[in-house]
């Protein structure tokens, strides 16, 4: 790989570290940080399942298909072990030496076996009986005979043992199953004094118990360990067949996939590590040391007592009641409106959805779904408006990671209630996030749309910062009806999209076309900048480009949340890139691309990072924000996020993840957005 390109999966690695310092960081609320730890370790599950079991496929790969590759698989995974070992230890030395002291501060304190008082360890005990009984598996192991199941990431503690009545003084050794999905993982105690919170892990419960699943045998020792299963569905790339039934089937392979992970509690003795590693069949280079407890993502339901001073505090969402009021058809026919959840209220996209439900004048109702709530009003309404009369398509993609599920059954409920569901294409995602009306007015058609940078889903619109814009300009329009073609019928639009650009058609070659002005205008002597908001900059060919683009003299900068696989900085090869990523509170999920065009402003927002995946093997949209006051919001927010001192880190050549220092008043992204937005809401009343 080129000395310029960061590989993409060490570069996700360093986004994750930025998870980690908000958990390292003094200033951020004490459940938050604990909240960040839980993200952190998800994360890291779900980079194993996927991307280092893709990596260990290619490591199995033939030599001669490794050479076509521009990295060596082999090296990569090496790098990404040292870092996440590094980047483990200091999970663990921030879990035990910062965050369990902090807690003890507040009066919240997390036992172990030891510190239990009788009325505790009869509470466990009597706990241990009446709910964990009837759903732990204990296992004895018996080499070459006995070889359980290992499901993925669940957790399960290891046990050394010696049998009481034998003679034999050779080691035995059980795992039992934690019922972890079954049952909270911190359990309160009776507090041993008043104001005390005091809590026990599921684990340690089991780890007391466990003599009473092994009366025979003197328990030497515990020792948590989990496994992570390969969760790739290896279908992108597959042209035929029936998609639909392929992933029903790929969904029941996907918790019996080969080892990705195996972590095991560092203390534990080497001839208990062999033994699993040998009758799990588990290679050592996929056993990693960690602390005493694993599946930290568990930390999301860390019990918080009630103790707000220990958050944020709640956001009130800013209510826009022009979408929210029951003429919201009328509103948007006058004019066009931006939306930026979590700080604007979502429920005026559920209000467009569910008044065109009921409206008697709306005839059609399209909409494509990626992610969606489980308990989702706006399929709801999809359901109710096709019982009602209404003509209503939904495209959905079930190839959304994690999702495919979740999405496969809310087709199977939309078809039933009478709406024309549309699937997936092989060997294409479709990503795109729009909605399309149609209604009767003066015995014509009018239509309206909702163009998003993100999901239709209630419950991330609380978290994930995105953009959304209601309109009825027939210039955007035209354009959308022949998006919602093409995904219907499969056949290639007869007129070229001139206002939006969509992947399989015109999206990467438009961008390729706006940064060659800017390149042209800058040669010529004249301002040529661009901003670009994005998750993930991964594109080796845009990347090439933005490299020339810097070389031309064009100022770019980039605001990149996740993967960054540009180098900004570089003398002579990016030394007119700048690079930013903004970790906070909430989920930065959307994506603006600003072009100076000669003064002559040009702003999209877009459904599509600049990954490979997504200009050229996804069905992505980026819409032009055509209304000028609009268009000024959205420079003005960005313009928040370029200044931002709080949240921001650098990316750059020499160091990753430096916060950038404020030196008069601290400028913070998320709560600079808040009240701009409030003050914007209030002038407009």
């Amino acid at each position: 790989m080129s000395k310029h390109i960061t590989n993409r999966d060490i570069s996700w690695l360093s986004f994750n570290y930025r998870v980690l310092q908000e958990a390292k960081d003094p200033s951020v609320p004490l459940m938050e940080r604990i909240k960040f730890l839980a993200i952190f370790s998800s994360n890291l599950d779900e980079f194993f399942r996927v991307r280092v079991a893709h990596l260990r496929s290619l490591e199995r790969l033939g030599k001669k298909t490794i050479r076509e590759l521009d990295f060596e698989p082999k090296i990569v995974l090496a790098e990404i072990i040292s870092i996440i070992k590094n980047q483990q230890s200091e999970f663990v030395n921030l879990l035990n030496n910062v965050i369990i002291p902090e807690l003890k501060l507040n009066q919240i304190y997390i036992l172990r076996r030891l510190d239990l008082n009788e009325e505790q360890k009869n509470f466990i005990e009597n706990y241990f009986l009446n709910n964990l009984l009837p759903f732990v598996q204990p296992v004895l192991l018996i080499k070459n005979k006995i070889r359980p199941f290992l499901n993925n990431g669940s957790l399960y503690i290891s046990l050394w043992m010696k049998d009481k009545n034998s003679q034999n003084t050779n080691n035995q050794y059980a795992i039992i199953k934690l019922p972890s999905d079954h049952l909270p993982r911190f359990i309160q105690l009776p507090p041993s004094k008043p104001g005390k919170k005091e809590i026990i892990m599921l684990d340690d419960i089991v780890r007391f118990s466990a003599n009473k699943l092994f009366p025979g045998y003197d328990i030497r020792d515990a020792f948590s360990i989990k496994l992570s299963r390969d969760a790739e569905l290896y279908i992108d790339d597959e042209f035929s067949g029936d998609l639909v039934n392929k992933l029903k089937n790929s969904l029941t392979k996907r918790n019996v996939g080969p080892a990705s992970r195996f972590v095991y509690d560092k203390k534990m003795p080497d001839h208990l590590l062999n033994f699993l590693l040998e009758t799990f069949e588990i290679s050592k280079n996929e056993a990693i040391p960690e602390g005493r407890y694993h599946n930290n993502s568990d930390f999301f339901g860390f019990p918080s007592f009630g103790n707000s001073q220990l958050k944020y505090a709640p956001l009130e969402q800013l209510q826009l009641p022009d979408l929210e009021s029951n003429n919201i058809f009328e509103n948007i026919a006058n004019k066009d409106y931006l939306i930026h959840p979590p700080y604007h209220s979502f429920d005026s996209v559920i209000n467009f959805f569910e008044q065109a439900a009921n409206d008697p004048t709306v005839t059609h109702i399209k909409i494509i779904q990626y992610r969606v709530a489980k308990q989702s009003r706006i399929m709801n309404a999809l359901m109710r408006a096709a019982k009602n009369g209404k003509k209503v398509s939904a495209f959905i993609e079930i190839k959304a990671r994690f999702d495919e599920e979740s999405n496969l059954f809310w087709g199977e409920q939309l078809e039933k209630a009478g709406v024309e569901v549309h699937y997936s294409f092989p060997g294409v995602k479709v990503h795109s996030k729009l909605a399309l009306v149609r209604r009767i007015e003066n015995e014509k058609p009018k239509y309206y749309a909702y163009l998003s940078t993100g999901n239709f889903h209630e419950d991330t619109s609380k978290i994930y910062t995105d953009l959304g814009i209601f309109t009825s300009k027939t210039l955007l329009i035209d354009e959308l009806i022949q998006v919602f073609s093409f995904l219907e019928t499969v056949k290639v639009p007869q007129k070229e999209f001139k206002q939006l650009l969509v992947g399989q058609f015109n999206l990467r070659e438009s961008l390729e076309k706006m940064i060659q002005k800017e390149i042209q205008f800058a040669k010529e002597g004249l301002p040529a900048s661009m901003t670009l908001k994005m998750n993930s900059l991964e594109d080796i060919s845009m990347i090439n480009l933005l490299y020339k683009a810097s070389q031309a003299g064009v100022k770019i900068k980039l605001i990149i949340r996740g993967i960054c696989c540009l180098i900004p900085g570089i003398p002579e090869i990016s030394a007119n890139i700048e690079a930013i990523s903004i970790v906070d509170k909430f989920l930065e999920h959307s994506r603006v691309f600003i072009f100076n065009n000669n003064g002559d402003t040009k702003v999209y927002l877009s459904s599509a990072d600049w990954m490979t995946r997504n200009l050229s093997y996804r069905v992505e949209t980026a819409f032009p924000v055509l209304d000028e006051s609009i268009k000024k919001t959205i420079l003005e927010l960005i313009d928040i996020q370029l200044n931002d001192t709080v949240k921001a880190r650098r990316i750059h050549y020499k160091k990753q993840n430096e916060y950038r220092k404020h030196k008069d008043i601290p400028i913070r992204t998320q709560v600079e957005t808040y009240y701009y937005l409030k003050r914007k809401l209030n002038e407009s009343n």
